[in-house]
């Protein structure tokens, strides 16, 4: 899953990326409002951590245009004002969510989940399917009673896929989730990645589709893994 965090606090942005890296998220923090609102409208991010106090562009006047443009991805508010008439602003416009500085990170991770899982009409606390249980906080798979610990990019693809059962990824779109922006992509490494989590979960679970990618579950049946 990847994120857009827009914070102009050195200290807290680079705290809540540590975290969410931590949490296995790839995400891309922008400190600059402009910067923020352009590249929320060029890449596909799934969440959305919006500071209102920004610099050039204000929070508000970002998620305006993000929703004016016909983008839907959640938007989570961030900000050290409390005022309910800027919270109902920010809810008017179009806002997922609102934590309000300071905060414990634990409750924004919390909040990013929820709020990710809703956008994709996921309403279990539990992601569990197929007979696999991914443990979010540890980063760890379970099938059964075994469990297989999970290397970051492996965690990241996993629930990307447990998120989107049954849908065609191409190998593009799962490398525009799973990777943050500046980051080294080479879409012929998701076949590395697809093939080690299936020498875990079984080869049976993810499926190729031949020229288009790959699909989680068993409304994949009938295709065949390469």
């Amino acid at each position: 899953m990847r994120l857009l965090l827009a914070e102009d606090d050195a200290l807290l942005g680079a705290n809540v990326q540590q975290a969410l890296k931590a949490a296995g998220y790839a995400s891309d923090w922008f400190q600059q409002g402009n910067e923020a609102r352009v590249q929320g409208s060029l890449e596909p991010y799934d969440v959305a951590i919006l500071d209102l106090g920004l610099p050039g562009l204000s929070g508000l006047q970002i998620l305006q245009a993000w929703r004016a443009e016909g983008l839907s991805m959640p938007v989570i508010v961030l900000t050290a004002r409390s005022s309910w008439q800027e919270k109902v602003e920010a809810f008017n416009l179009g806002a997922d969510d609102y934590v309000t500085k300071p905060f414990h990170i634990e409750e924004l991770l919390a909040r990013i989940s929820a709020v990710h899982k809703r956008s994709i009409g996921l309403v279990s606390g539990d992601l569990a399917m197929e007979g696999l249980r991914l443990d979010e906080h540890t980063q760890t798979v379970w099938q059964g009673a075994e469990s297989y610990a999970l290397t970051g990019t492996e965690f990241r693809l996993l629930r990307y896929l447990m998120l989107h059962p049954g849908q065609i990824l191409s190998k593009s779109e799962l490398t525009e989730h799973v990777y943050a922006y500046d980051a080294d992509k080479d879409s012929n490494v998701i076949e590395v990645y697809v093939n080690r989590l299936r020498q875990k979960i079984g080869v049976d679970k993810i499926q190729t589709r031949r020229g288009q990618g790959y699909v989680f579950g068993n409304a994949a049946a009938e295709s065949h893994s390469s």
